[in-house]
């Protein structure tokens, strides 16, 4: 699940060519970056501006990396695809919002800024909760082979 919050393929997606200058120790850096990611320097480009527009426009979103690849975060907590899943899985109706955060712990404007994410991105956020069901399940199925065989 890498890079999932945005297409950075820019052979499949319509692109647009831009004049940039940068300063020599910049580019070398994205080039390094570029390298160790088995990436482009345009797609790390395109990535960071992304990030950056978004970060812009939903203050208290960062991105972080993990094993199952970069995605969206509330600044100083969770992932926001955590914070819609519980959000999904708790009673729909009023006060949802609250009783989520109180029973996780999290702040309501950490829950409201994950819920401004979900509501301009929700294809993203649904693709990384139905990804961690996948895991969770072929976790289990791996537990559940290995408690036969130790039966």
């Amino acid at each position: 699940m890498s890079c999932m919050y945005y297409n950075h393929d820019v052979t499949t997606a319509q692109t647009q060519t831009i004049s940039l200058r940068l300063r020599s120790d910049i580019a070398a850096q994205l080039r390094r970056r570029a390298k160790a990611q088995a990436g482009t320097v345009s797609g790390l480009i395109q990535a960071m501006i992304d990030e950056g527009l978004r970060m812009r426009d939903l203050p208290g979103i960062t991105f972080r990396d993990g094993p199952a690849g970069r995605r969206a975060a509330v600044a100083g907590g969770p992932d926001v695809w955590e914070i819609i899943a519980a959000l999904k899985a708790d009673a729909p109706g009023d006060g949802v919002v609250e009783e989520v955060a109180a029973d996780m712990g999290w702040p309501t404007p950490m829950i409201e800024v994950a819920l401004a994410y979900y509501s301009r991105y929700p294809d993203e956020i649904d693709d990384w909760i139905a990804e961690n069901e996948r895991q969770a399940q072929a976790s289990f199925e791996a537990w559940t082979r290995r408690q036969k065989v130790l039966a």
